[in-house]
Formats: structure tokens, C-alpha cells, sequence
């Protein structure tokens, strides 16, 4: 049996290896984060898969509950992270399509 070699650290200190660019080039390329145009603006638009759900998040679609572990949309205006929702992938897909959010008491008129 030949002796185990140690890793070579990194110059962090921190015992990791040091990524190169073809490294640093293959994780952006199977990040699924991807641009999208609406007329609100360009939104940053990230695929969740369910091991990557933490915690319970509420969809601004639908108004309901995504639970843990369950597969999800990301989106933030680029360049305002501060604007990032969770929404269920059915809810973001039909955005385009969904009228304004108007709240009415029960017996209001709806002219």
C-alpha cells in the first residue's frame, strides 16, 4: 500500500484547494441562474431545487406558503438584490399574464 499524500493548501491558509479558471468557468456554467426581460425590468431569475429550500418562504404570486424542501423560483431586478422573492415556478411562469392585485371589502363594487 503506498503512503497517503496530503492535499496541497491554498494560499488562504484554510486548507482547501485553489480554483482555477476552468473550475471557476464550470460552476457558472451549471449555475442555474439565468436573465430574464419583463416590462417591470430585467430580473435575475435562479432555479431552487428542493435540498436547496432551508425554510418556508410566501410565494407574492398566489399569497401561499412554499413549503421546505420544495422546488422554487428565485427572481430579483438585476442589480437590486434587496428585491429577491421566492415564488413557485407555476406563479413566476404566469406572471406576465396576472392583472393588478386589487383588495376589495366583500361588498364593494368591482367597477
Amino acid at each position: 500500500m503506498s503512503p497517503r499524500r496530503n492535499k496541497p493548501k491554498s494560499k488562504s491558509g484554510k486548507g482547501g484547494r485553489a480554483k482555477n479558471s476552468h473550475e471557476e468557468e464550470r460552476d457558472l456554467a451549471t449555475s442555474h441562474e439565468t436573465i430574464e426581460e419583463h416590462h417591470e425590468g430585467i430580473y435575475m431569475v435562479r432555479r431552487i431545487t428542493g435540498s436547496g429550500s432551508t425554510k418556508p418562504y410566501r410565494c407574492p404570486g398566489c399569497d401561499q406558503l412554499i413549503p421546505m424542501a420544495t422546488p422554487h423560483t428565485v427572481a430579483w431586478v438585476e442589480h437590486d438584490v434587496e428585491s429577491r422573492r421566492h415564488w413557485h415556478t407555476a406563479c413566476w411562469n404566469k406572471k406576465e399574464h396576472r392583472k393588478p392585485r386589487i383588495e376589495r371589502t366583500r361588498n364593494a363594487p368591482k367597477y
